[in-house]
């Protein structure tokens, strides 16, 4: 029998790393052969460095589980690094999504559309003439960070998917029988995660309020640092069952227990209002269950604490029902935290048949790699044709090069008596170069003459056809000043101006970039004005006059923020000159 695939799962949360590996089973099910998991720093204050502790929690993960290097994982980001929106979209068929699901994207994701990488997924039949689909969006700078950050420790991204995306995945693997509305609640370390699961419908909500918000507030109630807290927190927390209960006999324990019970209120009130949202905004059904998961939910009573708030059945989510644990030591290691490892299953689940969700946001630095790994063997066939084709034309040249010998020795008589007459063109090219020296002061004095009507008529031509205006016009030398004198060659550059370093012409100074001050229109108040001066850069950098660089704020040195209370607003542009105008 085959050897069974190899699956990796890894899963990023915000204070812990976990790498597992899972084996597609002959029936299709999945076997978890590995796991382990390493912490992260658990202070906000050192997010700064969180992509080297994602590079060496990665690497170690990888040696203590012999994983290979450069193998392919299949990985969860955490909620609060992605934006989420549930849609609804109009259609006739599931490909009319497709038609529409940009524009849909630009109206949701509150970042342009460029600077993200997005997908999205429609989640069942068509239900009163709409389709409910899931959008998921994340920073492509932030995005390929984590990707580089997960190579740098030895493994490639082949999947990149969310938590809550990953979790109900998890689930509807998990419990397959399960009709009506379920909840998952997903107590992590910064946020908790609300996963509603209903038939094949997803809708998830993130809330503020996690472990660290619990450790916050015990630091601030023992006045002590976070990382004292998260210790008495894992050691002596608890959730106070409040009302005629007993309090635990320690004093410490008691005062802790009080302090996560508030604030285990305040995320039931966030819990209560998501519900809410659900049932009006979504069409959604009240949920009939709840399941705990995440590393917060093994404080004590929490189970307790939920039953008693949403009067549900609540237990804790098995993310490994339907998974076969083959090896005795990672049973042993998961018997009293399963409900941890959701997210590791539901990426698991992607390398199986009939996955629920399938969104996956590979940047597209990945996605050319694992084109190129595709290719790779109609390339090495293509390299070895061009090797022979290659011989072909050594063993045809090297034949050419014989002819070619016999037919110098001939030439050669030729060349002689052509090399007397290049002398004699050598001393005309002479005359006809000194000839251009003279020429050439006229022919640039002729073109200096021309280039500001070039320059104006190529600004104006650029210049949008409404809500914009310029109002000065001020040439900027090498020398950093202005030609109204506005500057001192020893005074500081404005942001994005030519300095001393940009090229300039021969000379003591010249023009080498204009400032260029206007208004834009604010009446009536639309996106078409704010905009319009980036419309402006745009046109101006296909122009053949400018020289612009590529990052707009060395451009856009002003751009006056609207506060509708003026009909118009300024902004300042610095433009460099492809050609410098040299000063007499």
């Amino acid at each position: 029998m085959a050897k069974p695939a190899r699956i990796f799962s890894l899963d990023l949360g915000m204070q812990t790393v976990s790498l597992a590996e899972f084996h597609r089973l002959p029936d299709g099910g999945l076997s978890l052969h590995a796991f382990g998991e390493s912490g992260l720093i658990a202070d906000p204050s050192a997010d700064a460095t969180r992509s080297a502790q994602i590079k060496e929690a990665v690497e170690q993960l990888r040696r203590e589980l012999h994983v290979p290097a450069k193998s392919p994982v299949n990985l969860s980001l955490p909620a609060q690094s992605v934006f989420s929106r549930f849609v609804k979209l109009p259609g006739t068929e599931a490909d009319d999504v497709s038609a529409i699901i940009a524009f849909e994207a630009q109206q949701n994701v509150p970042f342009p559309i460029d600077e993200v990488t997005w997908d999205y997924q429609i989640m069942g039949a068509q239900r009163d003439g709409n389709w409910d689909v899931a959008l998921v969006a994340i920073k492509s700078d932030q995005l390929v960070e984590v990707s580089e950050s997960v190579a740098a420790g030895g493994l490639n991204p082949n999947v990149i998917d969310v938590a809550p995306m990953a979790l109900f995945n998890a689930f509807r693997y998990s419990y397959p029988e399960a009709s009506g509305c379920s909840l998952l609640i997903d107590l992590g370390a910064r946020t908790t995660n609300l996963v509603f699961v209903e038939d094949a419908r997803v809708f998830s909500r993130s809330i503020p309020v996690g472990g660290s918000t619990i450790s916050a507030a015990v630091a601030k109630e023992f006045k002590q640092d976070i990382t004292v807290a998260e210790r008495l927190k894992i050691e002596k927390g608890s959730v106070s069952l409040g009302g005629a209960y007993a309090e635990p006999s320690d004093p410490t324990e008691a005062r802790i227990a009080k302090v996560v019970r508030n604030t285990m209120t305040r995320l039931h009130a966030e819990i209560a209002r998501s519900i809410s949202f659900y049932r009006t905004s979504q069409g959604g059904s009240q949920p009939v269950r709840a399941f705990l998961c995440g590393g917060t939910v093994a404080l004590p009573y929490t189970v307790e604490f939920f039953s008693e708030k949403l009067q549900v059945p609540i237990e804790f989510f098995n993310p490994l029902k339907n998974v076969t644990v083959t090896n005795s030591d990672v049973a042993d290691s998961l018997a009293a935290k399963a409900q941890t490892v959701g997210e590791l299953v539901g990426v698991a689940v992607r390398a199986l048949d009939n996955c629920p969700i399938e969104i996956n946001l590979r940047p597209d630095s990945i996605i050319r790699e694992q084109d190129l790994s595709r290719r790779k063997p109609f390339l090495l066939v293509a390299s070895l044709c061009l090797l022979l084709a290659l011989g072909a034309w050594w063993l045809y040249f090297d034949r050419m090069r014989t002819i070619t010998d016999e037919v110098g020795e001939g030439v050669n008589a030729d060349v002689s008596k052509l090399e007397k007459l290049a002398g004699e063109m050598d001393k005309i090219a002479a005359e006809q170069k000194k000839l251009e020296s003279t020429v050439a002061p006229l022919l640039l004095a002729a073109s200096e003459r021309t280039a500001w009507v070039g320059i104006l008529d190529d600004l104006g031509a650029r210049l949008p056809e409404r809500y914009i205006w310029i109002t000065e016009l001020t040439p900027i030398t090498s020398g950093g000043k202005s030609v109204a004198g506005d500057k001192t060659a020893a005074g500081p550059a404005r942001p994005g101006q030519p300095t001393a370093a940009a090229p300039a012409a021969s000379g003591p100074s010249a023009i080498i970039a204009l400032e260029i001050k206007g208004l834009y229109l604010d009446n009536p108040p639309n996106e078409k004005e704010a905009r319009i001066i980036d419309e402006f850069v745009e046109n101006l950098k296909a122009s053949p006059v400018f020289n612009l660089p590529d990052d707009k704020a060395k451009i856009i040195t002003q751009r006056t923020t609207r506060t509708g209370e003026s009909w118009a607003y300024g902004y300042t542009l610095v433009l460099p000159l492809r050609t410098p105008i040299p000063l007499p």
